[in-house]
């Protein structure tokens, strides 16, 4: 059938995967590095993922393209907010530690986790780790680049970890929800100063709008060097 679809010029895409996220319908993925229309059935016509595009690659076209399949949506959107309880390794586990402190000489410094998993992928919208929480989102690679990630952001609280740009998938709504369901008592977005990496506070900035609570949260930033300021 002939209907309005999008369509991303590669030459004009920056990689940034704001567009990924802002389709709620998942017809969008990274591929090497660009966005790129991966399920045409999935593409609804309406360009939620327009105006998040910052170089403008995005535009409408008139061509031949399967039509919307919404039940196809809905059923995606339900498994990748489905917790991944087939998998041993992703069984929720509640960890205690104690404050951490200057290791004695030739002892490790004890790690701070307190949850399991911490895949934002992975975890559920409910877990008992959750009730009373700091609630710490992270960026993957924070926890590599800063070399104090334990003590200073990961002790007593909650984590949370992703990269939107090689997950491709917009993590509102499974924040949101979490922030709904449980008494988060505050939250702390850890990102890296890479451009792609805003999609991860854009996420959470958005499920705190969306959550209908009005909570204490900061966003602080991991540069390259292994230094942080504080947005």
């Amino acid at each position: 059938m002939i209907r309005r679809i999008i369509h991303i010029d590669q030459d004009k895409c920056n990689g940034c995967g704001a567009c990924a996220r802002a389709c709620h319908e998942g017809a969008i993925d990274m591929v090497d590095g660009k966005a790129k229309l991966m399920r045409e059935h999935y593409c609804d016509g309406l360009g939620d993922c327009l105006p998040a595009c910052p170089t403008g690659a995005i535009t409408f076209e008139e061509r031949e393209a399967p039509a919307y399949d919404e039940a196809a949506v809905k059923a995606a959107q339900a498994a990748r907010n489905r917790p991944h309880t087939g998998c041993p390794g992703a069984a929720i586990r509640q960890l205690a530690h104690k404050k951490p402190a200057a290791p004695a000489p030739g002892r490790e410094t004890e790690s701070q986790l307190t949850n399991w998993p911490v895949q934002i992928k992975l975890v559920p919208t409910r877990a008992p780790y959750f009730e009373g929480a700091e609630l710490l989102i992270a960026a993957d690679c924070t926890a590599f680049t800063y070399a104090d990630f334990h003590s200073r952001f990961l002790a007593g609280r909650v984590c949370l970890i992703g990269c939107p740009k090689l997950d491709g998938v917009d993590y509102t709504e499974k924040l949101a929800e979490i922030l709904r369901s449980n008494n988060i008592r505050s939250v702390t977005v850890l990102r890296m100063e890479v451009p792609c990496c805003g999609g991860l506070e854009m996420a959470a900035r958005r499920a705190l709008e969306q959550c209908g609570r009005d909570l204490p949260w900061q966003v602080c930033t991991v540069h390259i060097d292994g230094t942080v300021t504080k947005n």
